[in-house]
C-alpha cells in the first residue's frame, strides 16, 4: 500500500500540473477567439467569463486524459532513470503489479471523466447554448454604446443610438447606414427611428423599429427612396462557426441521447462513452512506454508517445465525423479504434516478453538445424 501511494502521487502530481498548464493555454486561445469577436460587435462583452466559465468542464473532459497520459510517462520515466524500479523489481514489484497500481488510478480519473463527459459538460455546454440563444447575447446592436457612432462589418454598417436602456433590448432615436456593393455599382441605404427593440421570432433574430424612415440610393444617382414606416424588421445575421453549430448537441443531456435515432445524436452519445474508455489504454500505452535508463533520459519516447497519443484521438474524431456523416468514404467504428490501441497496448507492454519468446524459437530452430547437419 505504501509503494501504491508513493506512484499515485507521483502519477497526480505531474498530471494536476499538466492539467492546469493545459487548460489555462486552451482558455487562453478561447478567450481571444471569443475577445476578437466581441471586439467585432458579434458577442457581447459582459457574457465572455460566464461561457469560458461554463465551457471548463468540456475542456476538462479532453484535457485529463492526456494530463494522465503525459503523468504516467513523466512520473515513471523518472523512477526508471533514477533506477528506483530496478529497486522496486528488486523488491517484488513486478510489471504485472506495476500493471495493476496503474490502472487503480487510471480508474479513479476515468471515473472524474466520465463524470465529466456524461454530466457535467453537458450542463455546461447547455448554459452556453442558452447564452447564445438570449437575443441580448451578441450581434452589433447589443455592444453599441450610447451616443456614439460605431461602425463594423469592415465599416459597411454605421449604427448610432441616442440612448440605450439597461437590458440594452430596448434604443431610442436610431440611425443606421449601411453600404453594399453587387456588379460594380454600390448602394446606401440610411434608416432613422425613434423607438427600436431586439426580438426573436422563428429562431432568427429581428430589429424591430419603429416610426422612422428609410432612405435608399446611389452615390452620384438623383434617384432616391424614400419610405415612411410604422414598423420595420431588419434580420440580424448570427454567427455561424462550426463549434456553435455542434454546441446544440453537446448540451443535450445523456439521458436524451440514449432513446435517439439521430445519427448526430449516436455519434456524441459514442464520442462520451469513448472518453472514459480511452483512458486506461492510454494508461496502458503510456506505462509500457515510459521503460528507459539513465543513458536514454525520461524523455526519450515522449514524442513518439504523443504521435500515438494524436493519433488514436485523431482516429476517434474520424469515426465521429462518419457517424455523423451519412455520405462520408471514411467509415471506422469506433470500437474497432479502442480494441486496436488496447492490442498495440497490450503489444508494447509483454514487448521483452514476446521478443524473448521469439528470441528462443529461434535459437532453438537454428539448434536443431545445427544438430541434423551434424
Amino acid at each position: 500500500m505504501l509503494i501504491f501511494r508513493y506512484l499515485s502521487k507521483e502519477i497526480l502530481q505531474v498530471m494536476t500540473a499538466v492539467s492546469i498548464a493545459l487548460l489555462l493555454i486552451t482558455m487562453s486561445s478561447r478567450f481571444v477567439k471569443y475577445l476578437a469577436q466581441a471586439a467585432a460587435g458579434d458577442l457581447a462583452t459582459d457574457v465572455l467569463f460566464s461561457i469560458m466559465l461554463f465551457r471548463i468542464p468540456g475542456f476538462l473532459e479532453l484535457i485529463i486524459p492526456l494530463a494522465l497520459f503525459i503523468g504516467i510517462l513523466l512520473a515513471y520515466g523518472r523512477l526508471y532513470v533514477e533506477s528506483e524500479m530496478v529497486v522496486l523489481s528488486a523488491c517484488g514489484i513486478s510489471n504485472k503489479r506495476l500493471l495493476g497500481y496503474t490502472m487503480v488510478v487510471a480508474g479513479f480519473v476515468a471515473v472524474l471523466v466520465a463524470a465529466l463527459s456524461f454530466y457535467v459538460s453537458p450542463t455546461g455546454a447547455a448554459k452556453v447554448h442558452s447564452i447564445f440563444n438570449d437575443p441580448k447575447t451578441y450581434g452589433q446592436v447589443n455592444t453599441l454604446v450610447e451616443g456614439r457612432f460605431q461602425s463594423s462589418d469592415g465599416g459597411k454598417r454605421v449604427t448610432y443610438a441616442e440612448s440605450i436602456d439597461s437590458e440594452a433590448t430596448e434604443m431610442n432615436n436610431i440611425f443606421i447606414s449601411e453600404s453594399t456593393r453587387d456588379s460594380g455599382s454600390s448602394a446606401i441605404s440610411v434608416v432613422v427611428a425613434d423607438r427600436g427593440e431586439i426580438v426573436r421570432k422563428q429562431g432568427n433574430r429581428y430589429l424591430q423599429l419603429e416610426d422612422g424612415y428609410r432612405f435608399s440610393g446611389q452615390p452620384g444617382q438623383r434617384v432616391l427612396e424614400v419610405t415612411r414606416f410604422s414598423a420595420y424588421g431588419q434580420l440580424l445575421q448570427e454567427p455561424q462557426d462550426l463549434a456553435r453549430k455542434q454546441l446544440k448537441v453537446e448540451a443535450r443531456p445523456t439521458s436524451e441521447l440514449l432513446g435517439s435515432d439521430d445519427r448526430h445524436d449516436r455519434a456524441a452519445l459514442m464520442w462520451r462513452i469513448s472518453l472514459p474508455l480511452l483512458v486506461p489504454v492510454v494508461a496502458l500505452i503510456a506505462l509500457s512506454l515510459s521503460r528507459t535508463d539513465h543513458r536514454r533520459g525520461r524523455y526519450v519516447k515522449l514524442l513518439p508517445a504523443i504521435m500515438i497519443y494524436l493519433a488514436y484521438l485523431l482516429l476517434l474524431s474520424a469515426a465521429r465525423s462518419g457517424l455523423e456523416d451519412p455520405q462520408s468514404s471514411f467509415p471506422l467504428s469506433i470500437w474497432a479504434i479502442h480494441a486496436l490501441f488496447l492490442a498495440l497496448g497490450l503489444t508494447l507492454f509483454n514487448s521483452e516478453a514476446i521478443g524473448t519468446f521469439l528470441r528462443t524459437r529461434v535459437f532453438d530452430k537454428k539448434v536443431a538445424q545445427h544438430a541434423a547437419t551434424e
